[in-house]
């Protein structure tokens, strides 16, 4: 999983939809305002959630939208000028694969949205009983094809005028979303990656040790072309699903089942979930060090800075975690 900080997109439009806000507390100080940095705690905040429908016209689809943001006892957020992050789900996933992470982002003051992409919405990109092989790789190439567009029309939908609360938009959120400080936590990235940003673009990566659809050496040759700001941290005796909300399950409904094709070696290749750390540690590794990263990369914390330049591998430890930096991260 790749963690990167971007700068201001292009806003568009969206629709109405549903609220659901959580009593909250008071807002929480940034950067060095905070006497004790603890990014693997729960944050001050309580967390809202809002989910609505968007269309693209020019793609005929309709996506299904989450947002999580901080809030406050009998106020939808109130909280002022929130930075801004899209969590992109892997192949197989949905805007809640990994609700545990957008929450925790949301009770530290982020404003958290996530979509099903294009192949759970597009009946077309759906797999189906007689498919080619030629025809899967068509397929799968226009999944990771849909990435890209698929996020630019969430944050116009987003960053539109109405989504700051002046009416329409996206669903009316009433949110104040700052188009300065966006955030990107993507499941699958892009099928050329050119490094061409023409700026720094701060990015981590969070990797499994033994993650068998995508090796530890795939994410280190991306890690070592990658340029600018950098860091790349490691789950020891993790795997592909480590990352999502259910792990255990995910990961052992994985290992059961037959898949097709240039695929069908994957189940027996994978560990049982008992060899393997607990979903408990995973997510514990996951939700601290990405707000780190974006607490530095977007809100410029110097407190942030610090802990992800120590040594967080002992105190990842200290939590019962085990992982590794590899060297030059």
């Amino acid at each position: 999983m790749a963690v990167t900080q971007s700068g201001p997109p292009v806003a568009g439009g969206g629709q109405p939809g549903t609220d659901t806000a959580c009593p909250g507390h008071e807002p929480m100080p940034e950067g060095d305002e905070v006497a004790a940095y603890a990014p693997f705690d729960a944050g001050p905040f309580g967390v809202g959630t809002r989910s609505f429908e968007a269309a693209d016209p020019a793609r005929n689809r309709a996506f299904p939208i989450q947002v999580w943001h901080p809030a406050r006892a009998g106020d939808s957020a109130g909280t002022g000028s929130l930075p801004l992050v899209v969590f992109a789900h892997g192949s197989g996933g949905n805007r809640r694969s990994a609700a545990y992470l957008c929450a925790h982002l949301a009770s530290h003051g982020y404003a958290v949205a996530a979509m099903d992409h294009s192949e759970v919405v597009a009946a077309e990109l759906v797999s189906g009983p007689d498919e080619s092989a030629p025809e899967r790789a068509a397929r799968i190439y226009a999944v990771i094809a849909g990435r890209v567009p698929d996020v630019r029309f969430l944050l116009d939908v987003l960053l539109s005028e109405g989504a700051a609360g002046t009416g329409g938009g996206a669903a009316g959120l009433d949110l104040d979303l700052d188009p300065g400080r966006v955030g990107l936590v993507p499941g699958i990235l892009p099928l050329t990656l050119t490094f061409a940003w023409g700026r720094d673009v701060p990015t981590l990566y969070l990797a499994a040790e033994d993650d068998v659809p995508i090796p530890l050496e795939a994410v280190s040759e991306l890690f070592d072309r990658t340029p600018g700001t950098r860091r790349m941290f490691v789950l020891r005796r993790a795997d592909h699903q480590h990352f999502l909300d259910d792990v255990a399950g995910v990961h052992e409904a994985l290992r059961a089942m037959s898949l097709p094709g240039d695929a069908a070696w994957l189940p027996a290749a994978m560990r049982p979930i008992s060899e393997l750390c607990s979903g408990e540690q995973a997510h514990l590794f996951v939700r601290g060090l990405t707000l780190a990263h974006l607490d530095a990369a977007l809100r410029q914390s110097a407190a942030a800075e610090r802990f992800l330049a120590g040594d967080v591998v002992a105190g990842l430890a200290a939590r019962g975690v085990a992982a590794l930096a590899p060297e030059g991260c």
